[in-house]
């Protein structure tokens, strides 16, 4: 397989706090239009990966090749002009805005707030708004206030202000954190909608749910990947089984 069949692929990065290998000599394939789930204990390097894809930390050495390009250099901001989209943990959405709004600000002519203010909603954004909306699940709550809306749909919402970017990768770190279980099958079902036609990455604890929602599972430890594969190869690995039992 040669590498622009990949979204992203990771080769040999390793990353360096103070001697601690955080990240050490990994390698990571991810297709396109691919859901992969990232599990493993606390201090794994998870969050610290995702950190490195996005460009909020950087390499101390390897490489980042987004579809094919290589992006270790790069800022963070023009990784997201090129199509990688991160959500954290907390949601950061504007809660004195409409829905309407939240995603109106996040397209990508009107990315900064004072860009917003001057910015004309032409049909095109519209037409985006209203089909991100549908996909989130928000389409009846574009006029509503977000503060008041439910945690999980906050949550979608700050999907939806990164779908308007149209990202080619999303990731997402624990989405479903505080959720109820309805909200958890919708975000399920949200999550196999949206990597139609995008790769999306999803850090999880929850193991019912990386069952229900991952096309392949990586399973990283101390820096390193130790298994990887489908969920139920994953969770029949001795290796894996002894990291998790073993904590």
């Amino acid at each position: 397989m040669s590498n622009t069949d990949f979204a992203l692929s990771v080769e040999d990065l390793t990353v360096s706090f103070d001697g601690f290998k955080a990240i050490d000599d990994l390698t990571l394939y991810v297709d396109k239009n691919e859901l992969r789930v990232i599990i493993g204990p606390n201090g794994a390097g998870k969050t610290t990966l995702l950190d490195l894809i996005c460009g909020k930390t950087r390499a101390s050495k390897g490489s980042i090749k987004f579809q094919n390009e290589e992006i270790i250099g790069l800022a963070e901001h023009k990784r997201v002009r090129k199509g990688i989209g991160r959500k954290f943990q907390t949601p950061s959405i504007y809660e004195n805005l409409s829905v309407f709004q939240n995603l109106e600000v996040s397209y990508p002519s009107g990315r900064s707030v004072f860009g917003a203010l001057a910015f004309k909603c032409t049909e095109e954004v519209k037409t985006t708004v209203q089909s991100v909306a549908e996909e989130i699940g928000l389409a009846d709550k574009l006029e509503t206030e977000a503060g008041l809306l439910s945690h999980g749909q906050k949550q979608w919402l700050e999907i939806g202000m990164l779908l308007m970017q149209e990202p080619e990768l999303l990731m997402l770190d624990e989405p479903i954190a505080g959720m109820s279980a309805k909200e958890r099958d919708l975000t399920a079902e949200l999550l196999h909608r949206i990597c139609n036609n995008r790769a999306v990455i999803v850090i999880e604890h929850d193991m019912e749910f990386v069952k229900k929602i991952a096309h392949k599972v990586t399973v990283m430890h101390q820096g390193k990947i130790l298994a990887e594969g489908p969920m139920e190869q994953v969770q029949a690995d001795p290796k894996v089984i002894d990291v998790y039992l073993g904590h």
